[in-house]
């Protein structure tokens, strides 16, 4: 597939999730980004757009302690960090954006990260 068409079938993949869903301040959209080395995540209210809270794998609370964890390990603990940020805000649900990519491998293991910590989606 060549790169056109790639970035052409992702636009639309976005833009139909993306139709179908939206982030408030009591329930904001937790939307996700993967690279190659490195996954985000933010929640975003957007009616006021605004970024309540974010984490990643950068972030200084996991930075050493994900550095000899496997990607998905890495990722389930982006979840944990996010919800638990989300939770000292007194939020307790979320709209989960997967943006372009499948809900497999990393960004499921966000998710998945996400809810053992308390984040209903």
């Amino acid at each position: 597939m060549s790169s056109k068409k790639l970035e052409k079938t992702k636009e639309k993949r976005r833009r139909r999730i993306r139709g179908k869903i939206q982030g408030t301040s009591a329930r904001p959209r937790l939307s996700v980004y993967r690279s190659a080395r490195h996954i985000y995540a933010q929640a975003v209210d957007d009616v006021l757009g605004k970024t309540l809270a974010s984490a990643s794998t950068l972030s200084k609370d996991l930075k050493d302690v994900i550095s000899d964890m496997k990607k998905a390990d890495a990722a389930k603990a982006v979840g944990k960090l996010i919800s638990k940020r989300l939770t000292g805000l007194g939020i307790q649900q979320a709209v989960f954006d997967r943006g372009v990519y499948l809900y497999h491998g990393r960004v499921k293991a966000l998710a998945e990260g996400a809810r053992e910590a308390g984040l209903e989606f």
